[in-house]
């Protein structure tokens, strides 16, 4: 199942760069936070829908990316990958979150994140 930000707010008024879709596991990520802390990383999203802003996104490899929310101390990442197939906007697919306690992200997690690209793509 993909939900889209919009289940979460109405960012149609807003000059959005790409859309966003989270995958189920990413979905469940957030739906375990406190209110307050998964309502900021969807703040985070939205905003790096409309502008630029590395601290927010950014490129780990060829593949994927990560979305980056630092809230009361805590580390958030959601990463992500491009879905361009389509001729309409182009898909940011957001695959799963975690808490970030070292410095570099883990290359478990980015190597989770290309195992969720490949199934969605497979899929598709």
């Amino acid at each position: 199942m993909k939900l889209s930000l919009s289940l979460f707010q109405d960012v149609k008024s807003m000059n959005k760069r790409f859309e966003i879709v989270f995958l189920d596991e990413a979905f469940a990520f957030l739906r375990g936070l406190e209110r307050k802390h998964y309502e900021k990383i969807l703040y985070n999203i939205r905003k790096a829908q409309t502008e630029h802003d590395p601290e927010l996104f950014k490129k780990l490899n060829n593949d994927i990316w990560e979305f980056r929310t630092l809230y009361q101390g805590i580390q958030y990442r959601l990463l992500a990958f491009w879905d361009k197939t389509s001729s309409s906007d182009t898909l940011v697919v957001s695959t799963h979150g975690f808490i970030k306690k070292q410095s570099k992200v883990p290359d478990t997690q980015v190597i989770r994140a290309i195992q969720l690209r490949t199934k969605y793509f497979n899929e598709k």
